[in-house]
């Protein structure tokens, strides 16, 4: 097919005749205005490559000139045809060369790579593949069964249980926080004790800084009936000897720390400054991202060649959380340590099993494997209306945000169920109330309670719910209603502490001398918040609490978040005792705007004496808790607003206070995990406003409401709609 050409009034009558002729995909080689309008010369696309130059006219000789504009338009698809002819060589070419490259050996590196493991581990392997299971031939089957022989040879691991826990000494574990040690560490102690007893086991704890660490692991030593020692991070082991006499087996739960902290060395170098000589174990979190990984291995075993110990055994932790399990085991190879068992849930001690290298390797693999083999077949795009898409879009992006609350914060399923409850008829709640709150907390979840006033909340009629605190010391997403629980301050607790394990109380006042009696008894942990003018005695004279700090100067200092917004508490505390003679430590604490130093608010504590300062962290959960029912009482009115009534008051005190829970919990953690889900959370709204804790509230509010309405829409009866 030739160039044609076509002449036009203007560019829109031209163009139109050379869509009529040609189609929408026609090609416009030049264009000029004449007397008459303007002209184009035009072809089909397809016909680029067919082109061949009009012969000259039979009367004009081949040397005569031709007309300018198709002169041009030659040349330039004489032109376009050579760039087409030179792409299609060199594409030629490189698919040649691949072709004639590709070997088995770049596959299966592919497949390493792919599921992730390091290019350098994958090459280290990859060399010494046999030229038979090379070839792009090759059975896939077979190379596979290599490949997963030479990852597990690579692979170092502890041969059985016995070579672990029949040795004598002390095991202290090391890691990141948040990797799972305190956990790990009652895992270990319970095996230890299934081979050994009671008698010659102890566990030992240098974590002074997490409000839940030494509670944490004394409920276990409870339960395994082995005793507990505290150290300072900054004691050598050798300071417990004396009390460890008779002790085989000793299992340190260390202090989490960053790996990008400097006193990382320091806790090492405490360990082994010592007469006795200390095994380490690093804890590693397969969740990690690889460079966190890479990293924390790194500086660990820097630190502890800088204390002249070996770092060479770890634990893989979070097994069951990590979407991917081949970077945590490359780097184990890189690095040649041994694994000595992987960790895979809170259960203890079910939990943990003997490192096995086929099923860890498997594991890895799987991702590929379940690729390359069971691949579904491809299928049309369905094609939905958009507003069909929003809310899919926005029903997947709530799935994920409840799921990673979910997994965060005890009790959200509960709190979920509670709003389920919320959507059946009135005559039913109550009823399905009763069964859902049976067998809550779930066991070994709950560490203490902050307790709320014995009152209503101004201008309501409903009293503040009791929020439950996690192994780590966070708020629990389901509260507990006061009317639910037995009368007087020493049956609730001792309810608490005898069914549930409760080992921590805060206080909203001081209870009366009996209760703090049965509290020493127990050597239960307990914070009070105290009025000003309570008196206690400090070298046999009484005093005010607010007499006893008028002259004091606070030179302690911590973050807190306070109604949302962020503030610095400065403390001072001093030793007294009460009427009976217990010794106690008044704490006195000041509020202030870290920016103008103003001082927002003033509160004053006793805590007992023999806890020391390590109740610090206590205090501020405390303080931070008294902005749970503000927020209780902002969720309560929109739910009163939005349900008309028809949700039972118990099952919207839930809500409320549970949304509550939920907002502050997020309101007050800064890890990197809550970091996003502060964002993703705030996001659902596209407000701004200058209080977190409330924009969290109303997000999670609409995020609930968005929740039930995407699963009403799912339900809605379609009779008379087809």
């Amino acid at each position: 097919m030739s160039v044609r050409r076509f002449v036009g009034a203007n560019s829109r009558d031209v163009m139109r005749q050379v869509r009529e002729a040609l189609g929408e995909d026609a090609l416009i080689v030049a264009n000029r205005r004449t007397e008459g309008g303007v002209e184009i010369l035009a072809m089909a696309d397809e016909a680029v490559d067919h082109f061949e130059p009009s012969p000259p006219p039979p009367s004009e000789p081949a040397s005569a000139p031709k007309d300018p504009l198709e002169s041009m338009s030659e040349r330039l698809l004489r032109e376009m045809q050579d760039m087409r002819s030179l792409l299609a060589t060199q594409q030629t070419d490189r698919h040649s060369v691949a072709e004639s490259t590709a070997t088995g050996s770049d596959r299966w590196r592919q497949l390493l790579c792919g599921v992730g493991f390091s290019a350098e581990l994958a090459d280290d392997i990859l060399i010494d593949l046999p030229s038979g299971l090379a070839s792009p031939n090759a059975d896939s089957e077979q190379a596979l069964a290599w490949l997963r022989e030479r990852l597990m040879a690579r692979l170092s691991v502890l041969k059985d249980e016995p070579e672990f826990f029949d040795e004598t000494g002390i095991v202290a574990l090391v890691g990141p926080t948040g990797v799972g040690k305190t956990t790990t560490t009652a895992k270990l102690a319970a095996r230890f004790v299934m081979r050994h007893g009671t008698r010659p086991v102890a566990l030992v704890t240098t974590d002074s800084f997490r409000i839940g660490a030494h509670e944490q692991l004394r409920i276990y030593a409870r339960l395994l009936d082995i005793p507990m020692y505290a150290l300072d991070a900054e004691q050598p082991i050798d300071d417990l000897l004396s009390r460890l006499q008779g002790k085989q087996w000793v299992i340190i739960d260390t202090v989490g720390m960053s790996q990008r902290d400097q006193r990382v060395i320091e806790q090492i170098a405490h360990l082994q400054g010592g007469r006795s000589k200390v095994r380490l174990v690093l804890l590693l979190n397969a969740a990690s991202q690889p460079e966190t990984l890479e990293e924390v291995v790194l500086r660990y075993r820097q630190a502890a060649r800088a204390a002249g110990a070996e770092l060479d055994d770890c634990i893989i932790t979070k097994q069951d959380e990590a979407g991917r399990l081949a970077p945590i085991l490359d780097i184990v190879m890189r690095h040649g340590m041994r694994v000595l068992f992987g960790a895979y849930g809170q259960q203890v001690p079910e939990d943990m099993a003997l490192a096995d290298p086929a099923a860890l390797v498997d594991q890895a693999l799987d991702s590929a494997v379940t690729s390359t083999t069971n691949a579904p077949a491809a299928t049309a795009p369905i094609s939905m209306p958009r507003w069909s898409r929003d809310v899919l879009g926005q029903g997947r992006r709530l799935s994920s945000l409840f799921a990673r609350l979910r997994e965060r914060m005890v009790g959200f399923e509960r709190l979920e169920g509670v709003w389920d409850i919320a959507n059946l008829p009135g005559v039913l709640q109550d009823q399905r109330l009763d069964a859902l709150l049976q067998g809550y907390p779930p066991p070994q979840r709950m560490l203490g309670m902050a307790w709320s006033p014995r009152r209503n909340e101004r201008g309501c009629d409903w009293a503040m719910p009791d929020i439950g605190l996690d192994a780590d010391g966070a708020w629990m997403a389901l509260p507990w209603l006061q009317h639910r629980q037995p009368a007087g301050w020493q049956p609730r607790m001792a309810t608490f502490s005898e069914r549930d394990g409760v080992a921590v109380h805060l206080l909203p006042a001081l209870p009366d001398g009996d209760t703090l009696s049965w509290l020493e008894h127990q050597y239960l942990t307990w914070v009070s918040l105290a009025p000003p003018a309570l008196r206690v005695h400090l070298h046999g004279e009484r005093h005010a609490l607010r007499q006893l700090f008028a002259e004091s100067t606070l030179n302690h200092h911590v973050k807190v978040r306070f109604r949302g917004q962020p503030m610095t508490l400065w403390t001072a505390y001093v030793e007294v005792s009460d009427a009976a003679g217990r010794a106690l430590l008044a704490w006195y604490g000041e509020v202030r705007d870290p920016e103008s130093a103003k001082v927002v608010t003033r509160r004053y504590w006793l805590t007992p004496a023999r806890l020391g300062n390590d109740v610090l962290s206590l205090l501020v959960t405390q303080l931070q808790s008294e902005g749970l029912a503000a927020l209780t009482r902002r969720a309560w009115q929109q739910l009163k607003d939005a349900d008309s009534g028809e949700v039972s008051p118990e099952v919207r005190l839930l809500m409320a206070s549970g949304i509550a829970a939920v907002a502050g919990h997020l309101d007050c953690a800064d890890d990197e995990a809550a970091v996003t889900l502060h964002s993703d959370v705030l996001n659902l709204l596209s407000s701004r406003r200058r209080r977190r804790d409330t924009a969290l509230l109303d997000a999670l509010v609409y995020a609930f409401m968005a929740r039930d309405a995407i699963r009403q829409l799912g339900s809605v009866n379609r009779e008379g709609l087809t």
